[in-house]
């Protein structure tokens, strides 16, 4: 029997994480549950910090919506070995894959529609005939070839997260209306108008992904060079990683300019950018997926949080919504990024009356209305 209002979420993270993948997950399960679907979220036990436990996970998100979560053992040895850390994630996402489908399958009462950002996922549910939706961040060739197998399921779609993913994906193979392109979104309730500092400027992202040498120490030798009103707060540095950023101010002598602020949860980080005046938008160049595939969530937030942004040239960023409020700087260059931000002043932040269009009520309503 088919559930009409129930939506089961299939993904391969772990909760409670202070991952921002396990955040948006969270996030858009709460707007899913809040346009009157029931909504179950599965995912493996494959750490020791997978929790059934449901009350901990509402907790942890500060979620009040009624949503059911279902962990399911996960006995492969991931992460055990090191040097076969990522051989091993793939084998171990593809058998759970396997083997979850098979489960859910068997259960008699089946959802209106599965909805995963797993591939695996995707395409053996796909194979049984099931309604689901894939969510597609980014591409390899392998992934190509199992949206295409998955597609011939007239119970499938996908949701391309930006433009290019869909035309690239169109390139190889033919899509009717089984897709569709949808930004991501932001939960405005964390976003109340606060008073501003015009010129700070915030950057926040992990700094795993970076080439700090490049990416993060050019954002601090670019501080050096602009007016001494203009002050940076970065967030997202690990204490690990606090000490390096340290010395590396302390070497520019900027200490009274910059502030590392560490790893702050979101609803810390949320405070910071709104006290803020000017986003900072830095992807590193090292992939396609970060120059052509993103749709950076941190860009939604610091619309809804009345910033004006600056960011790296790229073509992805050329695409996301509102671009026409981004000053765009070369990558890496500091006279550039200086001209970027006296251009601000030609840029105004985003309308209030836009941002319902960010929102992620609006994403939910737009996925439901997608669903097979």
């Amino acid at each position: 029997m088919k559930i009409e209002n129930k939506i089961s979420y299939v993904t391969y993270q772990t909760f409670p994480a202070k991952t921002a993948n396990s955040l948006q997950t969270i996030s858009n399960i709460k707007y899913l549950n809040r346009n009157g679907f029931n909504v179950e979220l599965i995912f493996p036990l494959r750490s020791s910090d997978s929790s059934n436990d449901l009350k901990k996970i509402k907790n942890f998100y500060n979620l009040d919506e009624d949503i059911t979560i279902r962990g399911l053992k996960h006995n492969l040895p991931f992460g055990k070995f090191k040097y076969f850390e990522r051989l091993l994630f793939l084998i171990s996402h593809f058998i759970w894959s396997k083997n979850t489908t098979k489960t859910l399958q068997m259960e008699l009462n089946q959802p209106k529609s599965y909805f995963t950002r797993s591939d695996w996922i995707f395409y053996f549910l796909s194979r049984q005939r099931i309604p689901v939706v894939y969510e597609c961040h980014q591409f390899t060739k392998l992934r190509k070839i199992i949206i295409n197998k998955s597609l011939k399921s007239k119970k499938s779609k996908v949701i391309f997260l930006n433009e290019y993913l869909k035309e690239d994906y169109e390139k190889k193979y033919q899509l009717n209306d089984n897709s569709i392109v949808l930004h991501n979104g932001v939960d405005l309730e964390y976003f109340k108008n606060s008073e501003k500092n015009i010129n700070e400027l915030i950057f926040v992202g992990n700094l795993k992904r970076f080439n700090k040498k490049r990416d993060i120490h050019f954002l601090l030798r670019a501080i050096k060079e602009l007016d001494s009103r203009y002050t940076l707060k970065i967030i997202g540095a690990k204490e690990s990683e606090f000490n390096e950023l340290q010395n590396d101010i302390d070497k520019l002598q900027i200490s009274d300019r910059v502030a590392v602020l560490g790893y702050l949860n979101h609803k810390e980080t949320v405070k910071e950018m709104i006290k803020s005046g000017i986003g900072i938008l830095i992807n590193s160049d090292l992939n396609i997926h970060s120059t052509r595939y993103t749709s950076p969530l941190k860009y939604f937030e610091y619309l809804a949080a009345g910033l004006k942004i600056l960011a790296v040239d790229y073509e992805a960023h050329r695409k996301l919504p509102f671009a026409e409020n981004i000053s765009f700087f070369k990558n890496s260059d500091i006279e550039s990024f200086q001209e970027a931000l006296e251009n601000l002043n030609l840029k105004g932040s985003l309308e209030e009356s836009n941002n319902r269009k960010i929102s992620l009520d609006t994403r939910a309503k737009l996925i439901i209305e997608n669903l097979p």
